[in-house]
């Protein structure tokens, strides 16, 4: 499966879709998020975090760039939102946590496509048409992710209601 769309109806949903992604996260797993203020990409983030065993409530890290949590993986959370320039991003030496052991989440990562490795999880948010609906895409670039993609899929429709 290459493509999924995910209609979450409240902010505890769409935490529930990142409970499901973490808890089923491998070393090294990145996902690539990008919507607009206020769709639920840190929301999302805490899902995963919470599925990776993260015990604290993970923060949006916007003046900090990168935040760390210890799970049964760490997660290193990303966040691209306060940089204007391509090199800006390539100074923060993202390489360790792209490709390390851990799960590495990128919130505004369409700031810096050019930089990410061709397999990756990219998730795109987007408002619904009631208040708390979210449209989630994610789409699956490599086996790996395809794979994910295809046992998320099977555990995602418990969400949508």
């Amino acid at each position: 499966m290459r493509h999924l769309r995910v209609v979450t109806h409240s902010p505890e949903k769409t935490r529930d879709l990142g409970r499901l992604l973490g808890s089923t996260a491998r070393p090294g797993d990145l996902l690539l998020l990008s919507g607009p203020l206020g769709a639920g990409k840190t929301c999302l983030v805490q899902g995963v975090a919470f599925g990776l065993g993260v015990k604290e409530y993970a923060r949006s890290p916007s003046f900090i760039i990168v935040s760390r949590y210890r799970g049964r993986l760490h997660l290193y959370h990303v966040d691209l939102y306060r940089l204007e320039d391509l090199r800006e991003v390539i100074d923060l030496g993202l390489e360790e946590y792209l490709s390390g052991a851990g799960v590495c989440v990128v919130e505004w990562a369409e700031k810096a496509v050019a930089l990410f490795p061709e397999e990756h999880m990219w998730i795109e948010l987007a408002y619904g048409e009631a208040e708390n609906e979210r449209r989630i895409d994610l789409k699956a670039r490599g086996r790996r992710y395809r794979e994910a993609l295809t046992a998320l899929a099977g555990q995602c429709q418990a969400l949508e209601a």
